[in-house]
């Protein structure tokens, strides 16, 4: 059975547009002007077990509202999921034992107290044994190497060094399904990789499943090899991670090296970029590589050359922008209503089992 299985998953709300001025805030307060937002649009995949799979998509996407409806703090305007065999928004105390979700700008852990200290709170909230507790703890504690920083105080600690010490709290009661929502924003590339790795690692021996949002591609490519993507509220791709390449991509990129330096008329053939002596990449169209190659060695002595795929976060701004200019809704408006949506429900990520 499928961890996560959604179904034609929406999610409408009204944003409140507020007037410039003082003027424009008094009227305000007695003719409210709202707009219809339309955050997520008939979503539907499913999720297997064991998978890691990213959610991408650009910032008021959904990406958000959508791991909000799936962990249970907002309702769905219409649409089901099912999430570990039960309704995510009927908040049932088994199903809160059996996720976490990690949201890379909330902290769970108390700012000015030691990390172990929280460690213990969230012990007796999901009744941990105590020996599974002790041992739990050790294992993770050394798989995110902080063993020597746990009777720290939070606020003491390197933002990657929280980050792993929340990872830590998240995953004490040996959740099955983990929603990780940014969690290496604002990292260095030193903490991400240290993440990635951990995460990694901890699917490969537990067997947890994994949805995770990211605008790092690194975080993609290291862990995932299956992609959602969303866009203005609406999935416009599922599939493997190589194959979004091969759907959105519309170019080649030719690695060339002349053996009397870069022609000055090379950009007839295409896009000219990184042309620095006697090499230069060669921007082209997918369906035009062999012609244009054959033109360039009829004309120049290359000594070296290659073809590659685009980098891969290239070719997801580029469907973003497409998708954007595609759309004539507001983006603006869809950024702020995930803000008020996470303003409104910050009660709610504070509801957990309770014992």
């Amino acid at each position: 059975m499928s961890v996560i299985s959604a179904r034609n998953l929406s999610k409408t709300y009204r944003v409140f547009q507020k007037k410039e001025g003082f003027l424009g805030a008094l009227r305000g307060l007695f003719f409210r002007e709202y707009k219809e937002v339309r955050a997520v649009q008939d979503v539907s995949f499913d999720i297997e077990p064991g998978e890691i799979v990213a959610f991408l998509g650009p910032n008021g996407a959904g990406k958000t509202t959508t791991l909000k409806m799936l962990s249970g703090l907002i309702y769905p305007t219409s649409g089901q999921a099912v999430v570990l065999g039960h309704v995510p928004w009927e908040r049932a105390d088994a199903f809160r034992r059996r996720f976490s979700l990690v949201m890379g700008q909330k902290n769970q852990l108390w700012w000015d107290l030691p990390a172990l200290d929280s460690f213990h709170l969230h012990r007796e909230i999901y009744s941990i044994p105590r020996q599974q507790f002790e041992r739990t703890v050790s294992e993770l504690t050394e798989l995110f190497g902080v063993q020597g920083l746990l009777r720290q105080p939070v606020r003491e600690l390197s933002l990657g060094e929280r980050m792993k010490m929340e990872l830590i709290a998240a995953l004490l009661h040996r959740p099955e399904l983990l929603l990780l929502d940014e969690p290496t924003i604002g990292l260095d590339v030193v903490a991400q990789a240290t993440i990635q790795r951990c995460l990694r690692e901890y699917n490969r021996t537990r067997g947890v499943t994994m949805l995770l949002t990211s605008h790092y591609m690194r975080d993609v490519e290291a862990l995932c090899s299956r992609v959602l993507i969303i866009n203005h509220g609406r999935l416009i791709y599922d599939g493997a991670l190589s194959g979004i390449v091969e759907q959105f991509g519309q170019t080649k990129v030719i690695k060339l090296r002349f053996a009397d330096g870069v022609p000055p008329e090379l950009g007839r053939f295409g896009e000219v970029q990184n042309g620095q002596g006697p090499a230069a990449d060669l921007r082209v169209e997918r369906g035009r590589v062999s012609e244009i190659l054959s033109s360039i060695l009829e004309r120049y002595t290359v000594v070296d050359m290659s073809v590659q795929d685009p980098p891969l976060d290239q070719v997801i701004a580029r469907v973003f922008q497409e998708g954007a200019q595609s759309d004539p809704s507001d983006s603006d408006a869809d950024d702020a209503a995930e803000e008020q949506l996470g303003t409104n429900d910050d009660a709610l990520t504070e509801d957990r089992p309770r014992t």
